[in-house]
């Protein structure tokens, strides 16, 4: 291997990453950015040619990498998500297909001049979705769950089923090429769905008892998950071409639903493999592309693409959500989300290579009225489907609240506090004398332990974007913490420490990595805080102004004050740290924790003051602190 293939892969990881980034940063789809970085190093820069620097292995890669990313989404598949939703999502893997088959070969076969045949194989490649595209855009648009988990679930199912689609047009093309029979076409199908099927029940039994059993270091539960997907895959294929992704997709189905199997890990590996795999893909594939071959469509291929999302996919959402309970906003964004993605590129790649070989005339036109939708699905949907989706009124709203993870006093108080200030919070706890309290307050709530099964399944989390957890024991708060950290990431999940314990360093001290992030204070801990608050303490709010910046407040307030938490006019509340590097500016709250008598002395100061000007000047003085307001929240 010379430098340069050193190079040219490593930067692929670079370039991915910083799509990834850009994405974050500007909070749109990252496949947007990542085809968009593929085209710009393949076809426009010439930087990057797939074929040259993966040679005879660069299907293979694609293929395993494929079987990982169904394998992923498989196992977060849950029957209970659907539940009364069963219905429109068989039909939309099942009879649905068929609208969209039929819709999209027509329209290539008039519009495009595609012969029948290569139109059926383009039509069965088009039905599918898939999790490479419509993970990351749900991500970004944070559709109502119903939307989402039809969504998933069609994306995740219906890839295998569209590859096998594919594998039925391709046989039937070689089987005419040939003189064969169409039953010879329909028994290769049965075979293929029986023996992806028959592979992924095995191996996901077989790997689900090994884990329920823990037959595995945990070290080893990983990497031994990953290899089994790669047999399964492997091995149904060697059996019979092109069962691997439906024996791969059964297997996580399996797993995902069977109880007492612990995937937590399982999962959190894969999530971080298949986002590595899906970027490198799709930069990649888009290179591959050739720009030519796509002005060569001239407008025939944005009319397919027009006919494939205001016909095909509208009577498809129309046909598989007839007599169900979706409301017709949640049908809207159902008929507007359906990009394509990394599946319809490798199989239709494949395909399109095969039957070159075998010399049928057009088949060169498949690959670019493929990349011709992907590309238009993809960029279309990314930049309108969140505004689609607020329009509908049918989006979660922005991730701002707070998931509360306790329900004592001083919970309740810091909930309270932040609500009245509409930030959206939800208590969860296991105590039901501080749940009902804190209900008979007005607060949302959860009862229940938020590690549950249940709390998994049955916590709403909706326009909640950060944790803190109030509780009176730090071994529970760190635990939480802990687990709700590979949710909202790291930064986002807080603790407050009880206080009991003396500091430790050295061999006693936790690894940085399991340590919560500190809230308010060096000093705040829950015994302190309760102690103010049963004294007659209060959390009281005041808003910055040019003339009163915060500067002004803590010199105004001097030690007495706690500061709790942060309000910009516009975005996620902050909670201070010990090392928040940041500072509240004008038109920003201040939420913070006063001691009883604190607002009598301060009072009582004001009046002397005013008396005192009154007597110097002949006038009334200042009844508040310059221009600051500043009222009791929680006392």
């Amino acid at each position: 291997m010379n430098e340069n293939t050193v190079l040219l892969l490593a930067g692929i990881g670079v370039i991915a990453m910083f799509c990834q980034w850009i994405a974050w940063r500007l909070r749109l789809p990252a496949i947007l950015f990542l085809l968009l970085a593929g085209l710009a190093v393949g076809p426009l820069a010439g930087w990057l040619d797939p074929d040259a620097l993966f040679g005879h292995l660069l299907f293979p890669f694609i293929s395993l990498s494929v079987a990982v990313i169904l394998f992923e989404g498989s196992l977060t598949l849950r029957f209970h998500e659907i539940r009364g939703l069963e219905r429109v999502v068989q039909r939309l893997v099942g009879a649905g297909i068929l609208i969209t088959w039929t819709v999209t070969l027509v329209a290539a076969h008039f519009i495009v001049g595609l012969s029948w045949e290569l139109s059926l194989l383009f039509g069965a490649i088009m039905v599918v979705t898939g999790p490479t595209v419509i993970g990351p855009l749900l991500r970004t648009v944070r559709p109502v769950a119903r939307v989402a988990n039809i969504l998933r679930w069609e994306g995740i199912v219906i890839d295998p089923i569209g590859a096998l689609l594919a594998v039925l047009s391709y046989e039937f093309i070689v089987a005419l090429l040939h003189s064969g029979g169409f039953l010879h076409t329909v028994f290769v199908f049965g075979e293929t769905v029986a023996t992806g099927v028959a592979a992924g029940l095995v191996a996901g039994f077989a790997v689900g008892e090994v884990l329920r059993r823990n037959w595995l270091a945990d070290y080893l539960v990983n990497v031994t998950v990953l290899a089994s997907v790669f047999a399964v895959f492997a091995v149904s294929n060697a059996f019979l071409n092109e069962s691997g992704l439906l024996a791969v997709t059964i297997m996580g189905i399996w797993l995902g639903n069977r109880q007492g199997v612990p995937l937590e890990d399982v999962i959190a590996f894969k999530e971080t493999l298949s986002l590595m795999l899906l970027s490198a893909l799709f930069i990649i594939l888009a290179a591959r592309m050739n720009f030519d071959e796509l002005r060569a469509l001239g407008w025939r291929g944005p009319a397919v693409l027009a006919a494939m999302l205001l016909v095909a996919r509208p009577l498809k959402v129309l046909f598989s959500a007839w007599g169900s309970s979706l409301s017709w906003r949640e049908r809207v964004l159902l008929a507007w989300i359906a990009p394509r993605g990394i599946v319809a590129a490798a199989v239709s790649a494949l395909f399109t290579i095969k039957l070159q070989n075998l010399g049928v005339a057009g088949a060169h036109q498949v690959l670019p009225l493929t990349f011709m939708i992907i590309i238009g699905t993809v960029v279309l949907q990314s930049a309108t489907a969140r505004q689609v989706a607020l329009m509908l009124g049918v989006a979660e709203p922005d991730p701002v609240g707070f998931l509360i993870v306790g329900a004592s006093p001083v919970a309740q108080a810091v909930a309270k506090a932040l609500q009245d200030e509409r930030v959206p919070v939800r208590l969860c706890s296991s105590d039901w004398d501080g749940i009902s309290k804190a209900r008979m307050a007005g607060l949302p709530v959860y009862y229940g332990s938020p590690l549950s099964e249940d709390a998994r399944h049955n916590l709403d989390l909706a326009g909640v974007g950060c944790m803190l957890a109030l509780g009176p024991t730090d071994d529970f708060n760190a635990l939480a913490t802990s687990w709700f950290a590979d949710q909202y990431g790291r930064g986002k999940a807080y603790a407050l420490p009880d206080g009991r314990r003396q500091p430790v360093a050295g061999k006693h001290k936790v690894a940085a990595l399991h340590r919560p992030t500190t809230l308010f204070s060096e000093d705040a801990t829950y015994w302190k805080l309760l102690n103010i608050l049963v004294q007659g303490g209060a959390i009281r709010t005041t808003t910055l102004t040019d003339e009163f910046g915060y500067s002004d407040y803590r010199a105004s307030h001097g030690g007495e004050a706690m500061p709790l938490f942060a309000l910009p006019p516009k975005g996620q509340a902050r909670p201070f740290t010990p090392d928040s590097d940041w500072v509240p500016e004008k038109g920003w709250k201040v939420l913070s924790l006063f001691p009883a008598g604190a607002q009598k002395a301060r009072t009582e100061a004001r009046r002397a003051d005013a008396e005192s000007d009154h007597r110097q000047v002949g006038g009334p003085g200042p009844e508040r602190e310059s221009g600051v307001e500043t009222r009791d929240l929680v006392a």
